[in-house]
């Protein structure tokens, strides 16, 4: 059975698709760029960027009664390879020694020209 999962601490849908969904034990999070619950931008940096991404994965994921350290898996995309470093070390902040699996695609664009956008996959509370 799939439980849908919304939080208003984070930025709403941009489109026809769900902030998460519960299934079979696992969270599937659609991805999060850089916009704060009120739907606007934060700076036009990345590290601003990645920082409100990581909030908002926070957010979606504690709307799922979970948290960053039961993430198993990210997908990192970003619009400028170039800024790997930075988003590793900001990345690196927010999990610490717990390191989820992960592949950083780089892409042409990201929704609303973000710089970076990530989703993940984590375990769900009625597993652990």
């Amino acid at each position: 059975m799939m439980q849908f999962i919304k939080t208003h601490e984070a930025p709403q849908a941009l489109g026809p698709y769900s902030q998460a969904v519960s299934v079979n034990g696992l969270i599937y999070t659609s991805g999060q760029i850089g916009f704060t619950a009120d739907g606007v931008m934060v700076a036009d940096d990345i590290e601003s960027q990645i920082h409100q991404v990581m909030k908002n994965l926070s957010a979606v994921l504690a709307g799922a009664k979970a948290q960053l350290s039961d993430v198993i898996k990210t997908t990192i995309f970003l619009a400028d390879m170039n800024d790997f470093d930075k988003v590793n070390t900001v990345y690196a902040q927010y999990f610490g020694e717990h390191k989820p699996v992960r592949s950083t695609v780089a892409v042409k664009t990201l929704p609303k020209n973000a710089l970076v956008e990530i989703e993940c996959i984590a375990v769900d509370a009625i597993v652990r």
